[in-house]
């Protein structure tokens, strides 16, 4: 996350704020404190990185289609450049407009969202998943009772929504703890630098060292990219 990688990499949005302070809107995990407890306790990489970062710690918009949205927008492009487009593409809206809302991005053409650096693809894309919220095709109010492969398969039916995607969401929207998303290349370096010297790592060696992060994968993956990229990365 926020290494500027791409093919998978967590290419979103960066929020810079001063460390150990939460941006108005956000929501942070109220498991954080004990999941940094946790894996400083088991695991020597993490003891050392953990508090270099000090209060930082992972952050929600608390707003499902703006997260989707976003991730969307950042798909195999730059962290600075993802923000650009999504800058650009805010200013199509409504002046007065609150976090962005299905209805608006249907109210858009596709050659309007492409006027604003958006692929015909991605445009394509934001729209269908405009559709899918605005006609609730989507079961949003089911998510908290949902396991995470289920809120991963419902996700992925959407066009532009892959399983590296869903499982951004899972972290950076509903906050699940436990998320180890083997695609994201930010992390596979994140470990080859912390772990192996920056040596190229296996699928199974991030799958391994995975499991001995649970049941706080996705904190310890978090920090992976924030070794890699010290500003904190938001959806």
């Amino acid at each position: 996350m926020g290494t500027g990688l791409k093919s998978g990499a967590s290419t979103v949005a960066a929020a810079v704020e001063t460390p150990g302070q939460e941006p108005a809107g956000f929501v942070t995990p109220d498991y954080w404190d004990e999941a940094c407890r946790h894996l400083t306790r088991r695991d020597r990489v993490l003891n050392k990185l953990i508090p270099r970062f000090g209060e930082a710690r992972l952050q929600s918009r608390g707003d499902a289609f703006t997260t989707l949205a976003r991730s969307i927008v950042g798909q195999q492009i730059s962290v600075k450049a993802a923000q650009s487009v999504w800058d650009r593409f805010v200013l199509l809206l409504p002046a007065a407009a609150p976090p962005v809302a299905p209805l608006q991005v249907l109210a858009l053409t596709t050659e309007t969202l492409r006027g604003a650096g958006l692929s015909a693809r991605k445009a394509e894309y934001l729209r269908d998943l405009a559709k899918h919220f605005a006609e609730g095709s989507v079961h949003e109010t089911d998510w908290s009772a949902m396991g995470d492969e289920a809120i991963i398969e419902e996700l992925v039916a959407i066009r532009g929504i892959g399983r590296w995607t869903a499982e951004m969401f899972l972290i950076f929207h509903l906050m699940r703890p436990n998320v180890l998303p083997l695609d994201d290349l930010g992390l596979v370096k994140g470990i080859s630098l912390n772990y192996f010297s920056g040596e190229p790592v296996s699928r199974a060696e991030v799958r391994e060292l995975g499991d001995a992060w649970a049941p706080y994968r996705s904190v310890a993956t978090w920090y992976m990219w924030r070794s890699l990229d010290p500003l904190p990365v938001e959806y």
